[in-house]
């Protein structure tokens, strides 16, 4: 989940920093989730089109919605063939490639008895197979505030969502124990299992898990002074590659939550970090490991995952940030490159897109960093990036420079390099698409 008011190259007024840090400092495309092999495009040779896709926020002038480019053949430039309003705070995004659907969430909380503005929901597109341009299929409400993360199970028609909630709590005020007293609710974090039908419209809930517990309460982070963890927030729900299991990151409550994927859900195992570390985004490599990073403990994370059971186990953790920074950062997004040498975070806080190499035991080393705009603070920050189809390039959503970065993917050493950028007001997320 992320905060909603876009940012102007200017110093934002006081009022909108209040609100903004009150509303998220959480956040977060076509390889977000390596877990469905239906997702991603295996035919990159043969495509004749290669979409991006960019959902944005919208508020103090900026409409949101998601925008349509077509990049050309060498990646270095977008050419805009669409703009669609809906929906407004276009957060997190998922492409079936199989069938050329789009599904994105509408990342917002839902109104008290009004209702005044639209729910949280859920949007589902059909790709137009010549032009690229997204035609509305359907939407659904998204029971819990601010869903933040979509994975899919195309073989079966099904899709997830994690709804992260939001810091906020209410004070009711009790008579206990002789005396009156306050007593604080937290919104609910709920995980999401959609039916599809087969023409790729949003058919029904199937399933909804709401999450139970917190963390520490207060902890040391910065986020909400010390309030992070008050309550579950799930910001992550990701399909093993097999398709047998949901891996939901609690950030709340620092676990690894596994439930197999039946008629409903089911939890079968768990995987606990140490207090104040708060899992965040999660990407497979196979059936047998996955890396994640960690948003408050500003780490990555090589794990280990048994497909029999769904147990997982502890390979390697470092720091998310180059040796030489100092100070306060959280992880946001984590990407895989398809060769599986090297795994890819952004950092709120240093401000960067760093680099990891992988070696054959798991094991992660630091080896370079690009720079990002500088954030506000973590929750207005460089919202996502996405590596393209061929995985030449990667775009970066900068959020504070209102602009789409295009960094060339040097695929012997990871490094990237800077090639182009867009101007776009508020983006937070991208996605890809292959015509052909």
């Amino acid at each position: 989940m992320d905060i909603t008011s876009p940012l102007s190259n200017q110093i934002p007024k006081k009022k909108n920093i209040a609100t903004a840090i009150l509303a998220s400092l959480c956040l977060m495309p076509y390889l977000v989730n390596a877990a469905s092999a239906t997702e991603e495009p295996n035919n990159a040779a043969k495509h004749t089109k290669t979409m991006v896709y960019v959902g944005t926020y919208s508020g103090e002038g900026s409409t949101g919605g998601i925008y349509s480019y077509e990049m050309s053949d060498d990646g270095k430039k977008l050419t805009q063939i669409q703009h669609i309003d809906a929906p407004a705070q276009a957060g997190f995004q998922v492409v079936n490639q199989k069938n050329l659907k789009l599904y994105s969430v509408d990342e917002r909380k839902n109104d008290g008895r009004g209702p005044v503005s639209s729910p949280a929901k859920v949007y589902s597109f059909s790709i137009d197979k010549n032009t690229g341009k997204l035609i509305p299929l359907n939407s659904m409400i998204a029971p819990g505030p601010n869903p933040t993360y979509l994975s899919i199970d195309a073989a079966n028609n099904r899709l997830f969502t994690a709804n992260h909630g939001g810091f906020e709590h209410i004070e009711k005020v009790v008579f206990k124990e002789g005396k009156w007293q306050s007593a604080y609710d937290y919104d609910d974090a709920t995980v999401i299992m959609y039916k599809l039908k087969s023409s790729g419209e949003l058919e029904n809930i199937k399933d909804l898990v709401v999450l139970k517990g917190h963390g520490q309460d207060p902890n040391n982070s910065k986020q909400l002074a010390g309030h992070a963890q008050a309550s579950s927030h799930a910001h992550s729900s990701v399909v093993s590659p097999d398709g047998k299991y949901l891996l939901v990151c609690n950030k709340g409550t620092d676990e690894i939550l596994v439930y197999a994927i039946r008629d409903k859900l089911k939890l079968v195992n768990s995987f606990k970090f140490p207090d104040v570390s708060a899992p965040r985004h999660l990407v497979f490599t196979d059936n047998k490991r996955f890396y994640l990073d960690l948003e408050l403990s500003n780490q990555v994370a090589s794990m280990n995952f048994d497909p029999v059971n769904g147990k997982i186990s502890l390979i390697d953790k470092v720091s998310a940030v180059p040796p030489t920074f100092d100070g306060y950062n959280e992880p946001a997004e984590i990407r895989l490159h398809p060769n599986h040498k090297y795994v890819y975070v952004n950092n709120r806080g240093s401000d960067d897109i760093s680099w990891f190499g992988i070696q054959p035991n798991g094991k992660l080393e630091w080896k370079g960093s690009v720079p990002l705009a500088k954030s506000l603070h973590p929750g207005v920050a460089a919202r996502s990036f996405a590596l393209s189809p061929d995985a030449q390039n990667l775009i970066v959503a900068d959020r504070p420079d209102n602009k789409l970065k295009i960094y060339s993917i040097n695929a012997n050493d990871g490094s990237l390099k800077r090639s182009s950028e867009v101007p776009l007001a508020q983006p937070a997320f991208i996605s890809f698409a292959l015509l052909n």
